[in-house]
């Protein structure tokens, strides 16, 4: 019998919902917009009251809410929660989906309260992966008990990693972004040393120093000295430094 590609598992409803959520990754909205539209579809389509996706803060080892639909502020404040003391955790740290059909009787269910208060039983945690590593998890929960069967799974399994591919593009697009500033900065600390250089007769490693001194002097960035001179310079006002 010949295995069945991901395509033909899923119908047309689950087709147009992956063609939204391409579209709103690149679109060019900004990454929080984007997390909350995928979490608001994803609820629906699976019939979860709550959907969220949970950041991985690799320093503190941490996961923290970066989006939902839920309603509960109870569940919106939950504080952080430790890699290593809950289910979430469990996904990252083992890389693959996990699937609870009671998180009551599971004892590393953090918020046994908010379970009950929101009437939640099943939970699905998926990690959301770039390369080999975990950057969060997408995690959806029920109201009844749901073994979750393997088509559900690889559904929010393309979910996380259309969510994992949103965050890159944002990484990559700040990295370009800072480079670009960087590139632009040293541009402009270069014309101010010349400029000083020729108006003060100082090395270019003197006009550095004296920029530093009057940046931290006047508690301004080196750049905004720096444009300060130039534009000292173009207009013929006194120098500021």
């Amino acid at each position: 019998m010949t295995q069945k590609s991901s395509a033909q598992e899923f119908g047309p409803r689950e087709l147009e919902f992956f063609w939204k959520i391409s579209e709103s990754v690149v679109s060019g909205r900004y990454l929080k917009e984007i997390l909350q539209l995928i979490v608001t579809m994803t609820a629906e389509i699976m019939g979860s009251p709550i959907c969220s996706i949970l950041l991985l803060d690799e320093e503190h080892e941490e996961l923290a809410i970066g989006a939902t639909q839920a309603l509960s502020l109870d569940y919106i404040r939950k504080p952080n929660i430790k890699v290593g003391e809950s289910i979430s955790g469990r996904a990252v740290k083992e890389k693959r989906p996990i699937a609870i059909l009671d998180v009551l009787q599971e004892k590393h269910f953090r918020f046994p309260d908010i379970a009950r208060q929101e009437k939640i039983v099943s939970m699905l945690s998926v990690p959301m992966m770039v390369g080999k590593r975990a950057i969060g998890v997408v995690n959806v929960y029920t109201t009844e008990p749901r073994p979750f069967i393997q088509t559900e799974i690889k559904l929010l399994q393309a979910v996380a990693n259309q969510a994992a591919v949103a965050i890159q593009n944002t990484s990559l697009q700040e990295e370009v972004v800072e480079v670009r500033h960087a590139a632009e900065t040293q541009k402009v600390l270069n014309r101010a040393k010349a400029i000083m250089a020729k108006t003060m007769h100082l090395s270019e490693d003197e006009a550095h120093r004296l920029l530093l001194r009057s940046s931290r002097n006047n508690r301004k960035s080196v750049r905004e000295v720096a444009e300060a001179v130039i534009l000292a310079f173009d207009t013929g006002a006194k120098h500021p430094i």
